[in-house]
């Protein structure tokens, strides 16, 4: 059986006889192709980024872009009169994204054959399928959350962040202020859950123990009451980072145990999992009960061992910390003041009293 292809996360398009009727250098004036608009709108509501790869004068095509009303859909642009597939690597280094998850299409069959000769991972389209994409699996999440559907205005607010970061002349510390960070845990909900499953299949670095949590397993969970399930949300005065983190915690008696603590790659330099374990540590204490947490050394996920070491987590003193069927660790933590991080507001639940709104994070161990 042949195996599913990924999904496409970001469109390439081509401009000149492709995105619009006639040539821009020959003809001055282009028209967009019937029905291209809504397929561009569609794909972006989906989550599925779009950009440009063109041969023509940048201020020029750019400008024709803006005058169409679609400039703003489009990240990253490679307006230029370089080859196609040196556009088509930069932005996919850019964005981070693999090969096997980029799409070009363009009418120039010698333009999609260099694409193909130098990517071959690089699915490529001729012109006259373009009406037909929204259709095709590949382009077709099978869940969209609301997270995707935001996906191009959060990247967008990222790339005015890291501008005014670069620009910034004081500390971190000063810069991070400046932001206005808003950090919210809540209770999973059902459209929480599917990017959860995301960010325990695709957070590796900052995942403390690397095992994945289905769909049906996580739904499971929420459902148990001896499980919380939280996913963390960050925003700042640029706009949403969107799902950042999850959480999954285990009541035990006497005993809080954290399962799986997941962040972002993307956030690391804000604190967020500092901040998370500060403020399970500072529940923990208002419930009278012990917090431990599972975690397992991978190639990848050594700055979450430095985040829980930082936090007070450690091995048993007795000994060497037991390990569970998948090399799952259990550490301690000594039970020390946490005081909430200066450069962010969390808003977070009660976990040991009745279900309630988010509430302003107030230390209680101090």
């Amino acid at each position: 059986m042949t195996e599913a292809q990924p999904i496409v996360k970001c469109l390439v398009w081509d401009l000149d006889n492709t995105l619009w009727r006639g040539t821009l250098v020959e003809d001055g004036e282009v028209v967009l192709h019937e029905g291209l608009r809504e397929v561009i709108v569609e794909l972006d509501a989906r989550g599925i980024l779009q950009t440009v790869a063109s041969r023509n004068d940048h201020d020029h095509a750019w400008g024709r872009l803006e005058k169409l009303g679609l400039a703003e859909y489009f990240v990253l642009p490679r307006i230029n009169w370089g080859v196609k597939s040196a556009s088509i690597r930069s932005i996919a280094d850019e964005l981070n994204f693999a090969l096997t998850t980029i799409a070009f299409i363009d009418d120039q069959p010698a333009e999609r054959a260099e694409v193909e000769f130098h990517h071959p991972e690089v699915r490529c389209y001729p012109a006259e399928e373009a009406l037909g994409l929204p259709g095709r699996a590949e382009f077709t999440p099978p869940v969209v959350t609301g997270d995707a559907r935001r996906r191009r205005q959060m990247y967008q607010a990222g790339v005015r962040r890291e501008t005014e970061r670069t620009g910034h002349t004081g500390t971190d510390e000063e810069f991070l202020r400046s932001l206005g960070l808003e950090l919210r845990i809540e209770r999973a909900g059902d459209e929480a859950i599917s990017r959860v499953e995301e960010l325990t299949l695709r957070t590796s670095q900052m995942n403390a123990t690397g095992v994945h949590y289905s769909d049906a397993a996580l739904r499971g969970l929420v459902a148990d009451e001896r499980h919380e399930v939280l996913v963390a949300s960050l925003t700042d005065r640029f706009g949403p980072h969107g799902a950042i983190g999850v959480i999954l915690v285990e009541r035990r008696p006497d005993t809080w145990h954290i399962k799986l603590l997941a962040t972002s790659c993307r956030v690391v330099s804000f604190g967020v999992g500092t901040a998370l374990l500060r403020w399970l540590s500072d529940e923990s204490a208002r419930a009278g009960v012990a917090l431990t947490a599972g975690f397992r050394r991978t190639d990848r996920n050594r700055m979450m061992e430095v985040a829980y070491r930082f936090a007070g987590f450690h091995e048993p003193s007795e000994g060497a910390a037991p390990q569970d069927a998948d090399g799952v660790r259990t550490l301690v933590l000594d039970p020390v003041p946490q005081e909430p991080p200066g450069h962010l507001r969390v808003h977070a639940p009660r976990l040991f009293g009745p279900p309630g709104e988010p509430v302003p994070w107030e230390n209680a161990t101090g």
